[in-house]
């Protein structure tokens, strides 16, 4: 029975089938299931795969035991023997093999659409070039004598090639970044029109000069100076609707994160909804402090200590007296509720008080600790060039003595999980490398920052999932509301237009301004 019990591990949150019974671990898991993998079920249009986080701050392991561990632990654990080392539901499978599909499928997509534009665009700069040479390889000994204008005319042809060149590596062949659900329309219908375009004009060109062998070799090199020019005038036509047309604010847009309620306002022009919902995610990661699903777990705890410490006696007998039984919790905990309130109050006083004197012992450590920085210097210069420390060095032997306070601020704080031992040995030594201040070192970790200021494995998400009614490709329109999950939170999109203004103007006359100032010499005695 030990060594059963030595063997044996536990999870939380999920439930696994097992090789040997998986009638009973049915039964278990229906039995232990929990409103996480609930979720999770429901949510099979994102499936996010991240990868380990690094090694945390000294002591992450018990705090974050301590922090993570609810009051009814024993109620939502499901423990596994040592038979089942590896076990995984049919739903995991269902949802890794998903993923992978729609992986597959992004990278077709995109390898496709860059395909069908380097072909494309390898048509257009080639076209003008062939309207020129082919004359010249199968009737050279007909054609007539290229005179001055039309050697003039070679020089333009080349000048205009080159300058669509660069215009069209400069609009088009960019890095994507980001996959999005549907195609770009406005860039889909220019590369539709340039098609047609070209085609025309090969269509007329095999009609009217190749198979009547057209002599007049001057006016075939104008047809193919009008080409270029024509393509030129559609690359300014896919700045106007590319570039030009969203830069004028149309609309006002609130972001506000599902968890803890943060929200920002953005102005947009006219974009697509898939496009506004790119520009909301680059504003994210900018903008918003980092997720910290940390600091709501004090709230939720604290409900479920109150309904944990409600219990409800049937006094005429066992019965099945549900609806009874609610109505009584719900008046008990409405009698609790005048005394919430005061528990809140001096619970955050409290939190606030450690967070003050934390912070107080922080910063004292941490001005020490620069400080010795600065003896250091100044004995390093003393030294010879062989025997000076470089800053990793200086941050490694400093570091100790901050060590403690800082990690017991992040623990009260409930930053650990954002903040390695590797993360702040790199910021400590790229101080001291640019001779910063404690204050400046200290920024971090006193103010949340924005989510790209952390390390990337900790806070990016690498899939989102775009809920809307409309259609992803329509326009932005008054009143429309839609959807970005990822794995832990959503950011809901609220979109208004930016309502039309009125000035009049009203003159006023400069000599209503002026007044008269009469003086009386009398006075009152």
């Amino acid at each position: 029975m030990s060594a059963a019990m030595d063997t044996e591990s536990t999870y939380s949150g999920y439930s696994h089938y097992s090789g040997h019974s998986k009638k009973a671990h049915r039964q278990g898991r229906d039995r232990h299931k929990s409103p996480r993998s609930k979720d999770g079920s429901r949510s099979e249009k994102s499936v996010t795969i991240q990868t380990p986080p690094a090694e945390p701050l000294l002591g992450n392991d018990a705090s974050r035991a301590e922090e993570g561990q609810d009051d009814n632990w024993g109620e939502t654990t499901t423990a596994i023997t040592g038979t089942s080392e590896h076990s995984i539901s049919q739903e995991d499978i269902a949802r890794i093999s998903k993923d992978l599909e729609d992986s597959v499928g992004l990278d077709c997509k995109c390898y496709l659409g860059l395909t069908v534009a380097a072909v494309l665009g390898l048509l257009v700069f080639l076209t003008p070039i062939a309207f020129i040479l082919l004359p010249q390889i199968l009737w050279r000994d007909d054609l007539e004598p290229c005179g001055t204008v039309c050697e003039g005319l070679f020089i333009s042809v080349a000048f205009k090639l080159l300058i669509l060149l660069i215009g069209t590596w400069a609009l088009f062949f960019r890095q994507p970044k980001a996959d999005v659900p549907r195609v770009f329309v406005f860039r889909a219908l220019l590369l539709v029109l340039i098609f047609l375009f070209v085609f025309s004009y090969w269509l007329f060109y095999g009609v009217r000069i190749l198979d009547s062998k057209d002599t007049n070799y001057q006016g075939i090199v104008q047809y193919a100076v009008s080409l270029v020019d024509a393509l030129l005038f559609i690359h300014y036509l896919a700045i106007v609707l590319l570039e030009l047309r969203q830069l004028q604010p149309m609309f006002t847009v609130k972001v506000v994160r599902s968890t803890d309620g943060e929200s920002r306002y953005y102005s947009l022009g006219h974009l697509s909804i898939q496009r506004a919902a790119l520009v909301v995610l680059e504003n994210y990661y900018k903008d918003f402090t980092v997720y910290n699903p940390a600091l709501l777990t004090a709230s939720k705890s604290r409900a479920a200590k109150h309904m944990a410490g409600l219990k409800v006696y049937n006094v005429d007998g066992p019965g099945n007296n549900a609806s009874g039984q609610s109505r009584a919790m719900i008046a008990a905990a409405a009698r609790r509720r005048d005394s919430s309130h005061n528990e809140l109050y001096y619970e955050e006083a409290d939190h606030e008080r450690r967070v003050r004197k934390r912070r107080a012992r922080l910063v004292v450590a941490v001005e020490e600790a620069f400080t010795h920085i600065k003896r250091l210097q100044a004995e390093e210069q003393q030294k010879a060039p062989g025997e000076m420390m470089d800053p990793r060095e200086a941050a490694q032997a400093i570091f100790p003595s901050m060590a403690r306070a800082l990690q017991k601020y992040l623990r009260t704080t409930r930053q650990q999980q954002y903040h390695s031992m590797e993360s702040i040995l790199q910021h400590l030594s790229f101080c001291i490398t640019n001779n910063m201040t404690p204050k400046a070192f200290l920024e971090r970790y006193l103010n949340p920052g924005p989510t790209l200021q952390y390390d990337r494995d900790r806070w990016f998400s690498k899939q989102w999932t775009l809920v809307s009614e409309e259609a992803v490709t329509s326009g932005l329109q008054d009143g429309i509301v839609f959807v970005l999950k990822c794995l832990d939170f959503s950011l809901v999109v609220n979109v208004k237009k930016i309502p039309f203004i009125k000035l009049s103007e009203e003159f006023i006359d400069p000599k209503s301004h002026k007044f008269v100032l009469r003086l009386q010499s009398e006075t009152s005695v």
